[in-house]
Formats: structure tokens, C-alpha cells, sequence
């Protein structure tokens, strides 16, 4: 399957994804779905942008890479405004739906990351967000039922709900930070 065909099937699997994700998170209350999703609707609008993108020019892709790390910082301003929330109605999420529902999304990351893997190296900033998008997604999901577990047996209570979804948010500056610099450099070898 070439590159161009990986990062559409994973954009559309991403988009598909972020309405669960999003619609459960909601219901139930979750800050770490919430984040989660929203970070499935960014990972959708990355892999949107990669389909375009690989066809311009290399600076054109460098800038394109810059502006994907400014993507990447989005599921963490979200989750500002989902903890907001959480802390003026501190109730934990159901803790099953919030499990199977990472575990669902730890599937399509999964999926998302195998297909990914082999052009990790290829296309430069772009497929290296992409591809730490989906890698970073799955490490995300698996802490995400880990807080069910947590909140079902241990602990009921929103922290770890609200603990994995800021480590989320850290995954995502870092990733941001990776992608940033990846791009930094490929402009300056086109320039």
C-alpha cells in the first residue's frame, strides 16, 4: 500500500473513532476519553493534511511539518477546558465504558501505528507525526483503561481519570516538540 493510501485509511479510521470516543466521553464524563478523542480528531486532520501534503514541494512540507506541531498542541488546550469542568463536578467516569472504550481506541492505534511503521523514516516531519501520533495514541489508550481498572477497583474516584489525561497532554506537547524540530531542520536543508 503506498504512503499516500496509509495516511488516508488512518485519517478516515481516526475521524471514524473520535465520534465513539467522543460520544462516550461525554456520557460518561471522562477528561482522559475527552482529550483522547479530540486527539483522534487531530490525528485525522494531520493524516489529512500528509495526503496533501506529500505531493507539494519540500519546503512546502517543511512548513506544512510546522504547522502539524501546532496541531499536535490542541487535545492539550482541550483538555484544560475538560478538566475545568471536571473540577467544578468532580464525579469519576463509569469506569467500564471508559475501558472498553480505550480499548477500542488502543485497537485502532494499534492498527493505525502497524501501518504506519514502515514509512516512519519516509516523507520526513510528516509521516514522523503521523507515526508518533499512532504510537503515542496506543501508549495513551493503554493508561486510559488502566483508569478504569483503577477507578473500578482501587480508587473510585476522578484523579485517575484526570491524571492519564494529563499525561496525555504531556505526550502531545512532546510529540509537538519532536515534529517541531524535524521540520525546523528540513527547512533549513531546502534553504
Amino acid at each position: 500500500m503506498s504512503l499516500r493510501r496509509v495516511v488516508l485509511t488512518v485519517a478516515l479510521l481516526n475521524l471514524a473513532y473520535f465520534g465513539v470516543e467522543f460520544a462516550v466521553a461525554l456520557s460518561i464524563g471522562s477528561v482522559s476519553l475527552f482529550a483522547d478523542s479530540v486527539d483522534f480528531l487531530e490525528d485525522a486532520s494531520i493524516n489529512l493534511l500528509i495526503f496533501f501534503a506529500l505531493t507539494w514541494t519540500a519546503t512546502s512540507r517543511a512548513r506544512a511539518g510546522m504547522v502539524m506541531a501546532g496541531i499536535l498542541l490542541i487535545p492539550g488546550l482541550a483538555l484544560l477546558w475538560a478538566l475545568w469542568g471536571k473540577f467544578t463536578h468532580p464525579v469519576p467516569p463509569e469506569p467500564f465504558a471508559l475501558s472498553l472504550a480505550g480499548a477500542g481506541a488502543l485497537g485502532v492505534n494499534l492498527f493505525c501505528a502497524f501501518l504506519l511503521v514502515r514509512f516512519r523514516s519516509h516523507g520526513g516531519s510528516l509521516t514522523r507525526a503521523a507515526f508518533l501520533s499512532a504510537r503515542n495514541d496506543a501508549a495513551a489508550n493503554v493508561a486510559i483503561i488502566g483508569a478504569g481498572l483503577v477507578t473500578a477497583y482501587l480508587w473510585r474516584s476522578v484523579w485517575p481519570d484526570v491524571i492519564v489525561g494529563l499525561a496525555i497532554a504531556a505526550m502531545n506537547i512532546d510529540a509537538a516538540r519532536e515534529v517541531w524540530e524535524a521540520a525546523r531542520e528540513e527547512h533549513k536543508a531546502v534553504a
